[in-house]
């Protein structure tokens, strides 16, 4: 194999004779195309982080955008409406700024960063879309909401022309509150059960069972409304109830639960299930001391975003409660309504009051969902294992009762395992009857009393001495690994050893004569 010297041009193990020609012209290309690409800059590529002239460019496109359409709408072509005016403008803002980018990056940075302001732009879209709604429903209902009564009174005296000052949705609430209730006191147990029945046994029922689940989560919620209504009210002739609604919400909240359960347990390392079973716990106890709280902070999620979903539900409200005006706090008998329920009775009046009360109770309920997210936020934020102050604590109080424990067990004199067979020696001679008392086992080879047998009573070197006051456990000598020769036992013992005297024939390992 010839090596080439780019630095003095020619093969290093060249023969002698050979002629300086052809090796010398094509050593002398080698070296310019290694200098040239020697001299080319090595200018770092940044993927993130802000720098001036990113900055300079995105507003100067911004700019430039703005201009064009302005100049396409209002002068060049015969273009109107608002819609065309912001996309023709973002188009030309894209356009404008990747020939800016592209004056100083090569194109797959030019690209890289195209996307980037196509994806911020996306971001801020859905932002500013909810900010829109959320900032004209609390101006809306701005009226209505500094009163105090509108949070703790309802409409039952209050009309449609009567000032803010009177009436409220105190009813509403109190029915909201009711209904989730009763929805989650279905959904949380077999929700849970159901995900974890789906992550734990697998097999084609559980299939099954998965598909169902994801079909229900795209049934329409007036399909839940009208099962409840037929099933409940009229063929079982139940009036219209708080706690009909509670079932068709629930029929509305199980499939996100389970789902978003069923996600999160996926999630639990197997090696802590391999573990706990291998330690000897059954599938119950693996599941329930340890998935279940591994798990803990998603499966919490889970059913902060199945409520969330559940609240805004007003179709199967309005098929099992009906409407009332007044306040309800039994949801087993009469109408029940709900947040939403109320805001579409409330908007659909032509009077200005009855619309700022709907806006206010819509503000309401947005604040409640928002809550809800927010704390699901926050909670699902944390890695599965993660413990708070309140549970580290429980956890270190556990570590150290176990640890007392142990102590208590490696106690010395306290034997933990007896693997020796014990004789019984008859019935116990002391009153009170305390029945048959086994006796003291043979003595093994390696242990402290066959040692002393073998020496004629003194302690023996190999085990140790055990104290007066103490009870010294028994030694064992070690198994021999597999392959190893077995160690050597005891001289075989003479026959009145064997037999327990000079007379005797019983055997004192099993105490049978024979």
């Amino acid at each position: 194999m010839t090596v080439v010297d780019l630095e003095k041009g020619a093969p290093q193990n060249a023969p002698q004779n050979a002629p300086q020609d052809a090796p010398g012209k094509a050593a002398e290309g080698i070296s310019a195309d290694t200098d040239a690409v020697a001299a080319l800059p090595d200018v770092p590529r940044r993927i993130g982080g802000v720098t001036r002239s990113g900055v300079l460019s995105v507003f100067g496109a911004a700019a430039s955008g703005l201009c064009v359409a302005v100049l396409l709408f209002g002068e060049l072509a015969p273009f109107s409406g608002a819609l065309g005016f912001f996309v023709t403008a973002y188009l030309a803002f894209l356009g404008i700024y990747a020939v800016l980018t592209g004056l100083e990056e090569s194109g797959q940075a030019v690209r890289d960063r195209v996307m980037t302001v196509v994806l911020w732009s996306a971001g801020g879209l859905m932002f500013a879309a909810l900010t829109m709604v959320l900032g004209f429903t609390a101006w809306r209902g701005r009226e209505a909401l500094p009163h105090a009564n509108f949070f703790t009174q309802d409409m039952q005296a209050a009309g449609p022309l009567d000032p803010l000052t009177h009436g409220g949705i105190a009813h509403a609430m109190l029915g909201t509150i009711i209904m989730i209730a009763i929805a989650l006191a279905i959904t949380v147990p077999l929700g849970l059960a159901c995900a974890v029945y789906l992550n734990q046994i697998p097999g084609r029922f559980s299939r099954f069972v998965r598909t169902i689940v994801e079909a229900m989560t795209a049934l329409p919620s007036i399909v839940a409304g009208l099962m409840v209504y037929a099933v409940w009210i009229l063929n079982l002739g139940m009036q219209k109830s708080g706690l009909a609604a509670g079932f068709a919400i629930s029929v509305m909240m199980l499939p996100i639960v389970i789902r978003a359960a069923d996600v999160v347990l996926r999630l639990v390392p197997g090696t802590l299930t391999e573990a706990s079973e291998a330690l000897g716990a059954p599938r119950w106890r693996t599941v329930w001391h340890v998935v279940l709280p591994t798990a803990r902070s998603g499966l919490a999620t889970a059913v902060i975003l199945g409520t969330a979903r559940g609240i805004g539900e007003t179709s199967p409200v309005l098929l099992t409660a009906g409407f009332t005006a007044a306040l309800n706090a039994d949801p087993t008998s009469g109408p029940m309504v709900s947040l939403p329920l109320a805001v579409f009775n409330f908007v659909k009046s032509p009077e200005p009051t009855m619309i700022a009360r709907g806006f206010g109770a819509a503000a309401v309920l947005m604040a409640l969902v928002l809550v809800l997210f927010v704390i699901a936020r926050v909670i699902g934020g944390r890695g599965p294992g993660h413990q708070n102050k309140r549970q580290a604590r429980r956890a270190a109080r556990a570590s150290r009762r176990d640890a007392t424990r142990f102590a208590e067990l490696h106690t010395p004199g306290l034997e933990l395992f007896e693997t020796g067979d014990r004789d019984v020696a008859g019935e116990s001679d002391e009153p009170g009857g305390a029945g048959p008392r086994p006796s003291a086992a043979p003595p093994r080879w390696g242990s402290p009393r066959a040692s002393e047998a073998e020496s004629g009573g003194a302690p023996s070197h190999d085990a140790p001495a055990a104290d007066s006051g103490e009870q010294s456990p028994e030694y064992h000598a070690p198994a021999p690994a597999h392959g190893d020769r077995a160690p050597q036992g005891p001289p075989a013992p003479d026959d009145e050893t064997r037999t327990g005297g000079a007379g005797g024939n019983e055997d004192l390992a099993t105490g049978d004569s024979h």
